[in-house]
């Protein structure tokens, strides 16, 4: 992963004030990654301000919201290399309470292009900085980054005040949120306050022992940074992209569309309580 190995500079960003800032990765593909930044950013709309930042060159989570690739215009790419201004380049979904960032055509050579930039694993964190002013209305920003730990994911991580990871309940997803967890520790040199936000266990089957496996083996070692809340397989949950919609719009009935109320009640519920913690700190 390109920058964290570099001298770390004295800069960090500035994420003591504005919309809380949370990074949903995970370096392998496929986890449920981008239907969780949709779904929980809808479920969150319904009493916060949500701002979904799409960092993947997939441009999946526009399209899951109904912006199809032939009409997203600029978006995060003119951000980071173009130096736009956020607020030029939100626009708002068809759900209210839920702004977008959409991820741009030209995104997908952002990380060519950035490479040989000053303050390269800084764009972001530093185009957030420039225009608080158009973020401060916003009570959350998920950041949906690609499936890889390239600069894309780097520059969230370096923006982001914590990081939720979406994990499939399968064998190999224990590998990848070994080195997730590494990678947080890594980058907490360009960003201290970087933590780990939480694990969320997806596409889960309790008819498939594995799962249930997989599951005990993650709570035993992650504890309570382990979401209670777990996504189950549903088929709900895979149809509603192809209609631009989340699943909560989909089918709201559904048991993945209830799960994913669930979780952003519990990540409030969370956030309340850290609150509440610090309030009482010493």
């Amino acid at each position: 992963m390109p920058g964290p190995d570099r001298p770390s500079s004295p800069r960090a960003p500035d994420l003591r004030s504005g919309p809380r800032r949370i990074a949903l990765a995970n370096q392998k593909g496929g986890v449920g990654k981008t239907t969780t930044a949709i779904n929980m950013a809808t479920a969150l709309s319904t009493t916060k301000r949500v701002l979904l930042l799409d960092l993947d060159p997939q441009g999946n989570a526009s399209t899951g919201l109904g912006v199809p690739r032939t009409e997203r215009g600029e978006g995060s790419y003119a951000l980071l290399v173009g130096d736009r201004p956020v607020s030029d380049l939100i626009r708002p979904s068809k759900i209210p309470g839920l702004d977008l960032l959409p991820a741009d055509n030209d995104l997908a050579g952002a990380e060519i292009e950035m490479v040989g930039m000053e303050d390269r694993e800084r764009r972001l964190a530093n185009a957030l900085t420039r225009d608080a002013a158009a973020l401060s209305r916003y009570d959350y920003l998920l950041m949906d980054c690609p499936p890889s730990l390239g600069l894309l994911t780097l520059n969230a991580l370096v923006a982001a005040q914590s990081v939720l990871v979406p994990l499939q309940t399968e064998f190999f997803a224990l590998e990848g949120i070994s080195q997730m967890t590494r990678t947080v520790e890594r980058v907490k040199r360009l960003n201290p306050e970087l933590m780990l936000d939480g694990i969320v266990l997806t596409m889960f089957d309790r008819r498939n022992n594995l799962s249930e496996l997989v599951a005990r083996d993650v709570r035993s070692f992650f504890k309570d940074r382990v979401y209670d809340t777990v996504i189950p397989r549903n088929i709900r949950v895979s149809e509603a992209p192809s209609h631009g919609l989340p699943v909560l719009l989909y089918d709201v009935r559904s048991a993945g569309a209830q799960a994913y109320i669930q979780l952003a009640a519990e990540l409030l519920r969370r956030d309340r309580a850290r609150a509440r913690a610090k309030a009482t700190a010493p």
